[in-house]
This record gives C-alpha cells, structure tokens and sequence, in this order.
C-alpha cells in the first residue's frame, strides 16, 4: 500500500520510493566478484573486447549511414551491402571474443550471470544480423527489402550496446564503492 502511495498517476516516485531504490541498488550483488574481477583486469581479452567495441560501433555509424542513403536515394547497393558484411564480421568477431572473455572471467563460455540478459538479447542480434547474410547470399528479396532487414539487425544492436554500456557503467559504479569502502567488489 505505501508503495501505492509512493507513485503518482503519472509514474513519478517519491523522495521515499527513489531512496529505496537507491538502496536496492547498493545491496545488489556487486557485477564482479574480487577474483573476477582480478581475472577481467589480467586477461588480453579485456583489451580485445574495448578495441573492437569501438572499433564495430564506428564501421557501425558509418554502415548505417550508407544503408539509410541507400533507402532515401535507390543508389549505393553494393557500398551499403559492403559495409553492413563488414559491420557483421566485426559482430561475430566480437561475439567469439567476447565467449572467451566470459570464459576466462566467470568460468563459462555465455550467459553467465552478470551477463545473463546481454547475452540473451545478443542471440537476437546474431539472428538478425545472419538472416541479412543470408538474405543477401541467397539473392532473397530485392535490395530495398534486404537493407530493412539490415536496419532491424541494426536497432536490434543498439538495444545491446546500450545494455552493455549500461553495465559497463554498473561496474564502474561497483569498483568506485569498494575502492571507497562501501562494499566489497
């Protein structure tokens, strides 16, 4: 009942329900453990992984720049096709390195619990991203129907960019709370 009264009609909270927010937040299980932690700052692969992420959201922007020209104009077929190839063997990159990464970090290959949902919604833009190469390999659908595809692989990736953006910051948020004392990372 009081978190009834925390609410407002219009989906704002209270002084009281952000600060038990806020709390929830702090005793929530820290992202890393103090020997996964140790181990993600240790492995080459930590590197790997902030090399081409990137390195694949640049090939990204400019992709995305040409498929878009590509829709509004009818013109740049192949240079569009290219770069959306290109874009996707950087993404199957990443996603190999990014297994061995978790691997040597948390003892499994995918999903392991700190990443469970970045994971999962990757196998959607893997799917995505192999059904335009498959598209475009087996000459299905026309250009324009191809690039919508592309496109839907593309918004598919920027939900998971911003999902691991958005954990990279939780654990910068964790690391700066047991540096402080706060809690143990």
């Amino acid at each position: 009942m009081l978190d009834a009264l925390d609410a407002s009609p219009w989906g704002a909270t209270s002084g009281r329900a952000a600060r038990h927010n806020r709390e929830a937040q702090q005793r929530r299980r820290p992202l890393y453990t103090p020997e996964e932690r140790s181990r993600r700052d240790s492995t080459p692969w930590t590197l790997v992984q902030g090399v081409l992420a990137p390195i694949q959201f640049a090939v990204f922007l400019v992709s995305l720049g040409l498929v878009l020209n590509f829709l509004a104009t009818g013109n740049g077929l192949a240079t569009a096709t290219a770069s959306v190839v290109v874009k996707t063997a950087l993404l199957y990159t990443i996603m190999v390195t990014g297994c061995v990464w978790e691997k040597v970090v948390f003892g499994r290959w995918l999903f392991a619990p700190a990443f469970f949902w970045e994971d999962v919604f990757s196998m959607l833009v893997l799917a995505l991203h192999s059904a335009y190469l498959l598209a475009v390999f087996t000459g299905f659908g026309d250009g324009q129907g191809q690039m919508l595809l592309a496109l839907a692989a593309y918004a598919a990736y920027l939900v998971n960019a911003a999902q691991f953006v958005l954990k990279l910051r939780a654990a910068r948020m964790d690391e700066a709370r047991a540096d402080a004392g706060g809690i143990a990372a």
